[in-house]
């Protein structure tokens, strides 16, 4: 039977932690400088490629990190590292370059993984994958999933009207403060990372 207390519980979870709204203007901001029709593009694939990571780790994502001797800070730490790069680039305005912005597919890094489908959301799948109860929580988990994965793609997909309201100007702005946010974020996985070694 559907379980909508464990369906809430892990939706809530994903949406705090993937952040549909803190998500747009660092979308925006990568997406820059293409044509809408590749942007839109760009949208879906990201929520695809973190949807398949995703997935990918709730079916099988503890054997994988017991495989590969990963533990979950370890995973946490070099999330952080990753996206701490990717926010100086923004904050140095390096993503403006032709180069960088326009042959680079940013849909699969950072957007699908590490910023969408980050440790953070990948731990909390597995956990809630691993406690679930019969084929009524199984269902229940990856029901909340899906919907999580359809907010961010429509919150990504309608996200583009602003570029046309807010021009150029707007847009370096809007890339100033996704950089700042993301290195926030960045900086914040990496001690979490580090405390949960300290205390382990």
């Amino acid at each position: 039977m559907f379980d909508f207390a464990v369906f809430g519980s892990l939706f809530l979870t994903l949406f705090v932690i993937m952040d549909p709204p803190g998500i747009t203007p660092i979308f925006l901001a990568l997406t820059s400088g293409r044509a809408s029709k590749v942007q839109r593009r760009m949208a879906w694939q990201a929520v695809c490629v973190a949807f398949g990571v995703i997935a990918v780790f709730g079916i099988c994502g503890q054997q994988i990190l017991d495989y590969l001797h990963v533990s979950v800070p370890a995973l946490m730490i070099a999330g952080g590292l990753l996206l701490l790069l990717i926010a100086l680039d923004l904050l140095t305005g390096k993503t403006d370059e032709p180069k960088q912005t326009k042959d680079v597919n940013v849909a699969l890094v950072p957007l699908g993984m590490p910023l969408l489908a980050g440790p953070g959301a990948i731990v909390s799948v597995i956990l809630a994958v691993q406690k679930a109860d019969g084929f009524g929580g199984q269902l229940s988990v990856w029901s909340a999933i899906i919907a999580m994965h359809v907010v961010l793609w429509i919150t990504m997909r309608y996200s583009l009207v602003i570029i046309r309201v807010i021009k150029d100007g707007g847009v370096v702005l809007v890339t100033r403060l996704a950089g700042m946010m993301l290195s926030a974020i960045a900086v914040q996985q990496i001690i979490n990372g580090v405390l949960q070694v300290v205390h382990a």
